[in-house]
């Protein structure tokens, strides 16, 4: 069994609930143009405030007139006029009469009926139409699409690119929404140096950062990079101490057991952790807590392990604090190409790469290795293969849950 499996590691259901019930939106707020509202977060419900479309009108090109007149194939009536899209007929429809009509236009008054023109034969000043029409034929009533007091978004709602051009076709040209969180963002670890120097004996680059700066990003939230702090208990804590000040802080590295990680000793000083180690891999040294006025999100230094954990864990926990009304997406079913290794004890969050197999079933396989430090394997990855605390190494042509890559990370 694997050694890290003791009652003292924390299941990822129970962490997750601890970070939900923890955090609150931030309650300010702002009201933004329609332009620079993609991606951010609604303060209140949206109601309509018009009809969509506003008036009765033609759903194409053709000819507008009284369903009555034309029962039957052969008809002929009278041509009195055109009605355009944003210059309508003003005049009335009576019996025997028709008016050329465009897509989008206002049906004129008297019209009950749309007919297309390749289906009516033109002579001068009347036309005559090849099939008989009915009552209400291509014509798009008044609200068909949306009405008036109608609910379009519940607060909580993320706006998206067509979110954003429904709102502007109801003529609402900005919106209220929750301010930005800010989070602060710290590397620790005296072996790390910036990409674009030269790499001395012992160190490597920081890669942390660059990931998880672009991965949170993507919510509506300010990322304030701290850039790489020493391991000297002095220098973290005035980078900690400044890092209070924000919404959240999210650090990696510091938060295992090393004689050199000090950050979980200056959180005893200047916040409290509300739990440590998670019965998950890779990233079972995770920290939550708080840190002066500040959420604290302690992520493990190797890559894979920050990424998973900031991604199931840091991830859900912000967008919270957004105001997002967030939904957690439902696991699929896949079935294995090759064998995963894997031992009981932790929910394993494997890289693999699904896809459709020849009888439509999803196929999955893992993006080899999987160490905590191979970031190859995120790289080539749609999806985590989900695999259960107590199960053990699975076998090909066994069925596992998997989880497609969201839009944050893909």
């Amino acid at each position: 069994m694997d050694s890290c499996y003791t009652s003292s590691l924390m299941p990822l259901s129970e962490g997750l609930a601890r970070l939900t019930d923890a955090i609150t939106a931030v309650t300010e707020i702002e009201t933004v143009p329609l332009q620079a509202a993609d991606g951010r977060i609604i303060s209140a419900p949206i109601i309509c405030p018009v009809n969509v479309p506003p008036a009765d009108n033609s759903a194409m090109d053709g000819y507008a007139l009284r369903a009555v007149d034309a029962p039957e194939a052969a008809t002929q009536l009278q041509l009195i006029g055109r009605s355009m899209a944003g210059v309508p007929y003003h005049g009335t429809v009576n019996q025997g009469e028709c008016v050329r009509i465009m897509t989008g236009a206002v049906i004129p008054q008297g019209a009950t009926a749309v007919v297309m023109q390749e289906q009516v034969v033109t002579n001068d000043e009347s036309i005559t139409f090849k099939r008989p029409v009915q009552i209400a034929q291509n014509i798009r009533r008044a609200g068909e699409d949306l009405k008036q007091g109608q609910l379009l978004f519940e607060q909580g709602h993320r706006l998206r690119p067509a979110d954003l051009g429904l709102l502007a076709s109801i003529g609402i040209g900005e919106v209220a929404l929750y301010r930005k969180p800010r989070v602060a963002l710290i590397s620790n670890g005296d072996e790390l140096i910036e990409p674009g120097r030269s790499l001395k004996a012992g160190q490597i680059y920081e890669s942390n950062r660059y990931a998880l700066a672009a991965l949170v990003r993507r919510l509506p939230i300010i990322v304030e990079e701290f850039g790489i702090i020493p391991d000297q208990p002095e220098a973290l804590r005035e980078a900690m101490t400044k890092a209070g000040r924000f919404d959240a802080v999210i650090s990696s590295g510091g938060v295992s057991v090393g004689d050199a990680d000090y950050i979980k000793i200056i959180l005893d000083e200047l916040g409290e952790i509300d739990f440590w180690k998670l019965a998950i891999k890779p990233g079972k040294p995770f920290a939550f807590g708080s840190l002066g006025n500040a959420h604290y999100f302690g992520l493990p230094g190797n890559p894979v392990s920050a990424m998973v954990t900031c991604h199931q864990l840091a991830i859900p926990a912000l967008r919270r604090l957004t105001g997002e009304h967030y939904v957690a997406p439902t696991p699929l079913v896949a079935t294995t190409t090759g064998l995963l290794r894997k031992r009981p004890g932790r929910l394993d969050f494997q890289r693999g790469r699904y896809q459709n197999g020849p009888d439509g079933k999803l196929l999955v396989s893992a993006t080899g290795a999987q160490g905590s430090g191979v970031m190859s394997s995120f790289c080539e990855a749609n999806c985590y293969i989900v695999l259960e605390q107590e199960r053990g190494s699975v076998e090909q042509g066994e069925q596992v849950e998997i989880l497609p890559f969201d839009a944050l990370m893909v």
